[in-house]
């Protein structure tokens, strides 16, 4: 029997109950999907971990945007890495890099010494450093536990060249090590190529619905945020979404 994991991205308390419902391995628990995702509130995982029993992982991202961070920036991830911790985390799920593209050493050093012992993930910044193979090396130099990735591409069937490069080498001397974590733009239509053509066994999907809004009264042309968006729609995980992914990778790794 192989491993496999389903890691659900949610960043509500209805999304996290929907996702371990539906079968979900794992939770990645941010704010602000839309956009990315960033820091969740701590209320936010007190919250979700009373109504779930899998592993939750944090997203440590203190804004939208690239990944070089001001040192104010990197003392707030340092403080909430800290905190999560505390609180209970699972894991932590975060990334820096320097101006030039490259993995920041010096700063993903810190924020592991403040994980002290959990497992540490680098997200989708991996996406857009300069040399990915080397990353690799890096964060397996640097004891990462994870690589969240779609292969430097728009998403993960556009960079399954890539993807299974980096497997083929988290597989090297049966370490596994880091994992490579398949994310973006993944759905039950692709996973099956996905997983024959790169050999991955981890997987990241938000399995996102548009659930509407209970509001009766609606004031409209009035937005509060991201103009493409009405106000009265909310992206929610869609219980049975990831219940088809879980029944179908069951079914080729049980």
């Amino acid at each position: 029997m192989r491993k496999y994991t389903l890691e659900i991205c949610t960043d509500s308390v209805e999304s996290a109950i929907n996702a371990e419902k539906g079968g979900g391995t794992r939770l990645e628990l941010c704010s602000n999907l839309i956009i990315g995702g960033t820091t969740p509130a701590a209320s936010l995982f007190k919250e979700v971990r009373k109504n779930v029993s899998i592993p939750i992982n944090v997203l440590i991202r203190p804004r939208f945007g690239d990944f070089l961070y001001s040192e104010y920036e990197l003392e707030i991830m340092r403080n909430e890495i800290k905190m999560f911790r505390n609180l209970g985390a699972d894991g932590i799920v975060t990334g820096v890099l320097t101006k030039d593209g490259k993995i920041d050493i010096e700063n993903m050093e810190k924020f592991i010494l403040e994980a002290k012992g959990i497992p540490v993930t680098f997200h989708r910044a991996f996406d857009v450093c300069k040399n990915p193979i080397s990353a690799f090396y890096q964060l397996k130099k640097l004891n990462i536990n994870t690589i969240l990735t779609s292969g430097q591409a728009e998403n993960c069937l556009k960079g399954k060249n890539l993807l299974k490069y980096l497997v083929g080498l988290s597989n090297e001397d049966n370490e596994k090590k880091p994992e490579i974590l398949v994310g973006a733009g993944l759905n039950r239509k692709n996973i099956k190529e996905i997983i024959s053509f790169t050999g991955a066994s981890n997987f990241h999907f938000s399995a996102k619905k548009i659930k509407q809004s209970e509001m009766l009264y609606r004031k409209e042309n009035v937005n509060m945020g991201l103009k493409e968006f009405s106000e009265f729609e909310i992206l929610e995980t869609d219980e049975n979404l990831v219940r088809e992914m879980s029944e179908y990778l069951k079914n080729i790794f049980d």
